[in-house]
């Protein structure tokens, strides 16, 4: 992976592809954190049949965890929208394919055993073939975002505003085949395009923050009371208000990481912002390593630190394991090698580039 250079936030989705955007690096730390911390509280709980007090924080994160990361995901999209078919087929369809593939196979590596002797070794490799029409665990995300991209390249010529409707009342709708590749597009995509269509208004929001931070915090204080409200008393899933929470959370975000750029603190976050995608592929390991050790040796009897340290388990893991496979001359696991790029290179061979 090589390194790129973090630049402020000016000049709208106009910015440059050859550089990073500051907060957008920090949106996508918190995002990703928020994600990894869903997972291993989550899985936590669901072992020991019980709750701690990391359950309130992945509460009040539930009606904007996915829209930031999928709103983020669609803003530099302007950028490389008109790239011919190869070209674009191959860094937003191909790219993903390819670590989709490898991740599920390595997933699939580590569960196979448990889940033959739950179902027996031919439905687990009827599992794994289902795998590529059905998401498997948390792959989703990056077996989802590709679709997004071609989907919106196709409909580049109708009104933008009429498919960005019909992109909300398909959130709104709440439509449930049982299909996480079907349910979860009609549930996201409203996000991905608003990142594509109203970039330009996104970085201004952005510039706003860094100008006038005292006013962005004092939004952001008002939004924290009004997600959680709406979480305790259950209306945050109600049709409507989940859309504009989640839209709500995602300029907060944005907000949030933009003042952390600003201040440059807590740099971490912006470290795993570019990074995410290394974080998103390989945390289920050490997640849920660290989980079974803990519940199995009981060390820590407080349901909510044994959570938390999954959750950092989880991220520094990651990190760490991809050190490891840079170190062992394992690239392929987070590079995409020669043999599966059909378009031309560019110059930067790192798994996440600017755009």
């Amino acid at each position: 992976m090589t390194p790129i250079g973090t630049l402020p936030a000016r000049g709208g989705s106009k910015t440059s592809a050859a550089a990073r955007v500051d907060w957008v690096d920090y949106a996508k730390g918190i995002c990703i954190v928020m994600v990894v911390m869903m997972h291993s509280v989550l899985g936590v709980e669901l072992a020991a049949d019980k709750t701690g007090f990391m359950h309130g924080l992945v509460a009040f994160a539930k009606p904007f965890r996915m829209p930031d990361f999928f709103l983020i995901s669609g803003l530099f999209l302007p950028l490389v929208i008109d790239r011919d078919w190869r070209t674009y087929l191959d860094r937003k369809v191909v790219h993903f394919a390819y670590f989709y593939v490898v991740w599920v196979t390595i997933q699939f590596g580590f569960k196979a055993h448990g889940l033959a002797a739950e179902t027996g070794w031919r439905e687990v490799g009827w599992l794994y073939l289902e795998s590529f029409i059905e998401p498997f665990g948390t792959l989703w995300f990056i077996y989802l975002l590709p679709v997004f991209f071609v989907v919106t390249k196709l409909t580049r010529r109708f009104p933008p505003l009429a498919i960005w409707l019909v992109a909300a009342l398909l959130e709104t709708a709440r439509i449930t085949t049982g299909w996480t590749a079907i349910d979860e597009f009609c549930s996201r995509f409203v996000y991905f395009y608003s990142g594509y269509l109203f970039a330009d208004y996104v970085f201004a929001l952005a510039d706003r923050a860094r100008s006038y931070p005292r006013l962005a915090l004092a939004g952001l204080a008002a939004w924290a009371l009004v997600n959680g409200a709406l979480v305790s008393l259950g209306a945050s899933e109600w049709k409507g208000v989940s859309l504009l929470l989640g839209f709500a959370g995602a300029c907060a975000i944005i907000t949030m990481g933009t003042l952390l750029a600003r201040a440059q603190w807590m740099n971490v976050l912006r470290f795993c912002g570019e990074h995410s995608i290394v974080i998103y592929l390989a945390f289920f390991l050490p997640m849920a390593a660290t989980r079974t050790f803990l519940l199995r040796t009981d060390l820590i009897p407080d349901i909510g630190m044994v959570s938390l340290i999954v959750t950092i388990a989880g991220i520094v893991g990651s990190l760490l394991i991809w050190q490891a496979a840079l170190r062992l001359r394992a690239n392929f696991l987070f590079e995409r090698p020669d043999a599966f790029w059909i378009a031309r290179k560019k110059a930067a061979r790192a798994l996440q580039a600017a755009e």
